[in-house]
């Protein structure tokens, strides 16, 4: 399980380390960089997937995703930088731990259209929750990546390219197997911040399909991604998470020549509902459920503001339904409802199984001259135990 998020230099995020759980709320005001955090948990899965200079490249390059303030916080003006212009991503659980530390590209005098894109300056992966130096078990420095062999060190490669992370160039099952392993966390988690409920949204069409097991990040795939529940998934708990929110009614999932389609029965009507006439809300809470319900589980999943849309009514089931998620995967979810988070605290206190024992972690974020700063980290003794390889 991961247990540490790191970020240092990214937007409002100067020096962020926040304690992660089986289920993880991070609340806050509009504006206090929530939004960040959840783009820096992309970056960090990007690194596995496209790369992430890749993906801080859609954002405007690195120049307009640095922490624009001094670098010490606090408001203060003036002050000599000490260290190198960087962002920063970290993250550690109990078995392993891996940082990134992305820079601005050398100069090298001649014209190229990638000028903006940002550079992997170093990568490393460790043993256990923190960086320690005899804990480090592979490590990027520039172009050279080397890993720990018997007792001393072997190179892996001195001719890593600036934008590609070594997830990529040196995982080899034989040689840095925690490197595989890493790549393959990464790549299974899923972040949902895009998911469409409008007239014109693919889920509400009906959609050729197959089996699968995850949704898609926009929820295209909802009608197949329910029906793989149904087959290959939890179908009983399913069942039991629409009877929660919606009771009374029933999903069926059509398929026609490999065309599916999303039907809802409800109370009182005559004819089910077809996906082009569910509310939004309603939509919403089948995306939802579809991500959480996945019949592969990810390590983590991420859902940014899943509440909207939603009536209040139906924020204590999407409670419920996160903390049972949470016997199968890491949730994390970022949001300002304050009524979403008190139902995820009275979800996981009531023994709800999932994440009860171990409690929701709750951080509310909060900003002081600019910079986002954990509610209740007056100092280095309140935040979780992280260091910086």
């Amino acid at each position: 399980m991961l247990t540490t998020l790191a970020v240092r230099g990214y937007r409002s995020l100067r020096d962020v380390v926040l304690p992660l759980g089986a289920l993880t709320v991070v609340t806050g005001a509009n504006g206090t960089g929530k939004s960040n955090l959840y783009r820096a948990l992309h970056l960090l899965a990007a690194t596995a997937r496209e790369g992430a200079p890749a993906a801080l490249a859609r954002e405007g390059g690195l120049p307009s995703a640095l922490w624009a303030g001094p670098e010490q916080g606090g408001g203060t003006q003036g002050t000599r930088r000490r260290r190198p212009v960087r962002v920063e991503l970290g993250v550690a659980g109990e078995e392993t731990g891996y940082a990134l530390a992305l820079g601005l590209p050398q100069p090298t005098g001649l014209p190229t259209p990638f000028e903006r894109d940002p550079e992997v300056k170093e990568e490393t992966v460790w043993a256990g929750p923190t960086a320690r130096p005899a804990a480090v078990l592979t490590q990027r420095r520039g172009p050279h990546v080397r890993t720990r062999s018997g007792g001393g060190w072997s190179t892996l490669t001195t001719g890593a390219r600036p934008h590609e992370s070594m997830l990529d160039v040196v995982a080899d099952p034989n040689r840095s197997p925690e490197l595989v392993t890493l790549r393959e966390q990464l790549r299974s988690w899923r972040l949902y911040d895009h998911l469409r409920t409008d007239p014109a949204a693919p889920a509400r069409a009906p959609r050729p399909g197959s089996r699968t097991s995850a949704l898609a990040d926009d929820g295209a795939d909802l009608a197949a991604a329910l029906a793989s529940v149904q087959d290959m998934g939890d179908h009983r708990m399913l069942a039991a998470t629409l009877e929660d929110a919606f009771p009374g009614s029933r999903l069926e999932v059509t398929a026609a020549e490999g065309v599916f389609e999303v039907l809802l029965h409800q109370p009182g009507l005559l004819r089910p509902l077809r996906a082009a006439e569910l509310s939004d809300g309603t939509l919403r809470f089948l995306m939802v459920t579809a991500a959480l319900l996945t019949p592969r589980p990810p390590q983590l999943v991420v859902l940014n503001e899943p509440e909207q849309s939603m009536h209040a009514s139906l924020l204590p089931a999407l409670a419920r339904m996160a903390v049972r998620a949470c016997r199968h995967a890491q949730v994390v979810i970022v949001t300002h409802s304050v009524a979403l988070a008190n139902e995820l605290a009275t979800a996981a206190s009531d023994g709800d199984t999932g994440a009860a024992g171990e409690g929701v972690v709750t951080v509310e974020l909060t900003k002081e001259a600019g910079e986002t700063v954990v509610r209740g980290q007056d100092g280095p003794l309140d935040r979780p135990a992280w260091r910086w390889p």
